[in-house]
């Protein structure tokens, strides 16, 4: 069987109040449509087709990487009239899979599991029982609980307002008779719109099985219109990802102070504090401990690493039983070797610190190769901008940078060097020796503080 899934992304979302396009407002991190189609390609589709409207160029722009065919709706009139416009697209297809742009959470296990249900049947329909079914389509079904047809609330009676099945939208139907119904739709309803959902009448005045199937969550059919319903998709989604986490073995101390918008790969025996935030790809090793308030984008941190409290971290490699922080910051292309020292109010960018380093506070290492074993005094900083290029600095095995150091790069620190606190070293100093700048301490005899005059 040839699956072609389409998913229907035209709507406005005026309620959003935004200039953004609905579907590319983000979840964790990605847009609406990019949760919807990625579901699609884990489902393994032949052929996916997107039907935009509002925003198109925006939404085009923004997903065009992700291999989707692309169907203008530019008179938008209904899920019917949507949905016809992506069948040229997928005229090898033997049944169409819908989907939405604006309903994120859907797993692909439940749309497997709709699709195996209607297996035998010309359509398969996702439905669900709700406590509170305002808003949704009514299930409405015969004595022999088949479905005769599905009625939208703005056009249902009394009797059918009581129903709490409801129409979730996802269904899965034969492309041959889907082609057909469609060009049957009338618009004679409230919205005065093409509704999909007749053709679930359709199907059954012809006598045709319509299976149903219902999703494991409800978070799973939960749309979005307005900024409220984002809020509380976020958290859902938060909640569903910290709790997979733990299910993996990773401690959370507060679940719902945590946040991801990427991947987060994770080995045995991770503790990860309150309030943290993790973006891109990040990668922690067994052991790895993260205090509270911490940012990580794309990081790789090795087995046994403590990240200390409010600490922010972007682009870095760190090795094993390294220590970073409170307050410490790692930008792009720091690379730390194992048994690493980082403290706080700490900078470090475009450098690699060699194993048992410590920059224990105050300093800022940027353009650098710093070996093994060194220890940086607390306000060093290695002065790699002239004002046009980036410049590099070396410093050996084993030096000792002195506090209020300033290493005025190109410049190279010999191996086992000490350099004297306060010095500003512009030329490469020799090894085992100690090179230093200051100017010989006076006291001056006479001196005597200044006083304030007095007011006349």
């Amino acid at each position: 069987m040839k699956l072609g899934v389409a998913i229907l992304a035209a709507g406005q979302g005026t309620r959003m109040k935004s200039d953004l396009p609905k579907v590319l407002h983000t979840l964790a991190g990605r847009p609406l449509i990019r949760h919807v189609i990625d579901t699609a390609l884990e489902l393994g589709a032949y052929r996916i087709c997107v039907v935009h409207g509002h925003g198109a160029d925006q939404v085009r722009q923004a997903l065009g990487d992700l291999g989707c065919d692309w169907s203008l709706q530019a008179e938008r009139k209904g899920t019917g009239h949507a949905l016809l416009q992506a069948l040229p697209y997928l005229e090898e297809a033997d049944r169409i899979l819908v989907l939405y742009g604006d309903i994120p959470l859907i797993r692909a296990a439940t749309l497997r599991n709709l699709v195996h249900t209607a297996e035998d049947a010309t359509l398969g329909v996702l439905t669900a029982l709700l406590a509170d079914p305002s808003g949704y389509g009514r299930i409405v079904r015969d004595h022999d609980g088949q479905i005769r047809r599905i009625v939208e609330e703005k056009d249902a009676t009394e009797a059918e307002l009581a129903i709490d099945e409801i129409n979730t939208g996802f269904l899965i139907v034969d492309r041959a008779r889907l082609q057909g119904w469609l060009g049957q739709l009338g618009n004679d309803n409230a919205q005065g719109e093409y509704y999909l959902t007749d053709i679930i009448g359709m199907a059954a005045a012809e006598g045709l099985t319509i299976a149903t199937d219902q999703p494991e969550n409800e978070d799973e059919i939960l749309g979005v219109n307005d900024r409220i319903q984002l809020a509380d998709l976020e958290r859902r989604l938060q909640g569903r990802m910290a709790r997979d986490l733990m299910r993996s073995g990773v401690s959370l101390r507060d679940p719902s102070r945590f946040d991801l918008r990427g991947s987060l790969k994770t080995g045995r025996d991770v503790t990860i504090d309150i309030n943290c935030l993790f973006e891109g790809t990040v990668e922690l090793g067994d052991g790895v401990s993260i205090g509270p308030n911490c940012y990580l984008r794309d990081c790789i941190i090795g087995p046994h690493t403590e990240i200390l409290a409010n600490s922010f971290l972007e682009e870095a490699r760190v090795g094993h039983y390294a220590r970073i922080g409170p307050f410490s910051r790692l930008r792009p292309q720091a690379q730390l070797a194992d048994e690493v020292h980082v403290g706080n109010f700490v900078e470090i960018k475009k450098a690699q610190i060699g194993t048992g380093t410590k920059v224990s506070h105050l300093s800022y290492i940027g353009d650098a190769r710093v070996g093994a074993g060194v220890n940086v005094g607390a306000g060093t900083i290695t002065c790699n901008y002239d004002g046009v290029n980036k410049h590099l600095t070396e410093i050996g095995d084993g030096a000792f940078i002195g506090s209020n150091s300033a290493l005025v790069a190109p410049v190279r620190v010999g191996e086992g060097a000490t350099i004297g606190a306060g010095s500003v070293i512009g030329r490469d100093t020799p090894p085992n020796k100690l090179t230093l700048t200051r100017a010989p301490q006076r006291t001056i005899d006479q001196w005597q503080r200044p006083v304030k005059k007095s007011q006349s």
